[in-house]
């Protein structure tokens, strides 16, 4: 389980590289990571990855962290792990085994220990 962690943080930072290039040539964030050239990659446990602009998502259901701030500026990228199932507080049990990426990219890894 430690490793597919690993994997799946490895993976992030990599859709996280080409989304922030496809910003750059194109001057906006992509619509879907289709657009970004990137398929519909999947993690370790075989769920496709999500990705979504925050802009796109109402600010109700945006991710949240133990103080219900939202963890993203500019969009969200996460796997929902183990069990497959996320909700947006990373406090509910099931978001806890999600790898994800907050703090605008500065964290990635286990939604429990962010």
């Amino acid at each position: 389980e430690k490793a597919k962690v690993t994997h799946a943080i490895a993976d992030i930072k990599g859709i996280e590289r080409t989304i922030l290039a496809f910003t750059i040539d194109y001057n906006r964030l992509p619509a879907t990571l289709i657009e970004a050239g990137l398929g519909n990659p999947v993690d370790p446990w075989g769920k496709q990855y999500v990705y979504t602009p925050v802009d796109s998502i109402p600010p109700g259901k945006r991710r949240k962290d133990k103080s219900l701030v939202p963890v993203n500026t500019d969009f969200d990228l996460y796997s929902m792990g183990a069990d497959g199932k996320s909700v947006a507080p990373f406090t509910a049990k099931a978001s806890h085994d999600d790898v994800v990426r907050a703090n605008t990219g500065s964290f990635v890894g286990l939604a429990i220990n962010y």
